[in-house]
């Protein structure tokens, strides 16, 4: 009988943009149920990963495999999360119609057949993540906190076994930072989805995460958040005396102004590699 397959296998994989190498020999594999945070510092490839696991970049050396398939368009077995960004005030498109897309991709009348065990989908997501009470709103009405619930309820309405979060806190105020984590953790715990998690500040979800993916410089570390996270791993990662201070629970990182991903305000364009 064979084995079911991980949600992320990579194998001695490298991403390079001409002269530029991003990561090189990186072997990933992540369970079910398991909360894995991509850090580092912009332009170190983060959101690039999550990039080619969705099929959008293709890897310069080496394999991928999602969910057991290669990475592209149309796995529903895969949600994803982006950064919230602020929708158009004028914009008509209604909350459940929002997460309706999870379902049908961007082509109506695709997914589910029969508009009532469609609806009943929809309205079941909508619950999942508390947003019954404006989700026939138009969206560009709501606020970003609002906006990001709904864009939960969208990645999770397929039941995914993969769910890819690209600073899905960028923006958010600390309560909407909570809840959103919290949505996200309780997915992965009662349905055993694996989470990819970029972010710039692990503060938030440190309590949920069991290992670090840590980019940067070309290189890269993989671990526990106690076997990543501390001062002699990040200096000998950046190459210069990094100091990383344990405060309540929370982590703090100091040093090269480079290194600071965790406490300073970063730029989601930054991290885009053309």
């Amino acid at each position: 009988m064979s084995q079911p397959s991980l949600p992320v296998e990579i194998g001695e994989a490298a991403l390079r943009f001409g002269e530029r190498t991003l990561w090189s020999g990186l072997d990933l594999k992540v369970e079910p149920g398991e909360f894995l945070a991509v850090l580092g510092p912009n332009g170190s490839g983060k959101t690039s990963l999550l990039r080619v696991l969705l099929g959008l970049n293709s890897l310069s050396e080496g394999k991928v495999s999602v969910v057991g398939r290669p990475p592209g368009r149309g796995n529903n077995k895969v949600g994803y999360i982006p950064q919230q960004r602020a929708m158009d005030e004028a914009l008509t498109l209604r909350g459940t119609d929002l997460v309706g897309l999870g379902l049908d991709g961007h082509h109506w009348g695709v997914g589910l057949r029969g508009m009532g065990a469609r609806r009943r989908k929809v309205d079941a997501a909508v619950a999942s993540v508390g947003a019954e009470s404006y989700a026939t709103s138009p969206v560009g009405r709501l606020s970003g906190g609002e906006q990001q619930r709904l864009r939960v309820a969208q990645a999770l309405i397929g039941e995914p076994e993969l769910l890819l979060c690209d600073e899905p806190l960028a923006s958010l105020d600390l309560t909407h930072q909570r809840i959103v984590s919290e949505l996200i953790d309780k997915r992965r715990r009662e349905a055993e989805t694996a989470v990819l998690f970029v972010t710039h500040e692990i503060n938030p979800i440190l309590s949920y995460v069991d290992r670090v993916l840590y980019l940067v410089n070309g290189q890269f570390r993989i671990g526990k958040p106690d076997e990543v996270m501390n001062s002699a791993t990040l200096s000998e990662l950046y190459g210069a005396k990094i100091e990383v201070i344990k405060v309540g629970g929370q982590i703090h990182v100091a040093g090269t102004q480079s290194a600071l991903c965790e406490d300073q305000v970063h730029h989601h364009a930054d991290e885009r590699v053309h």
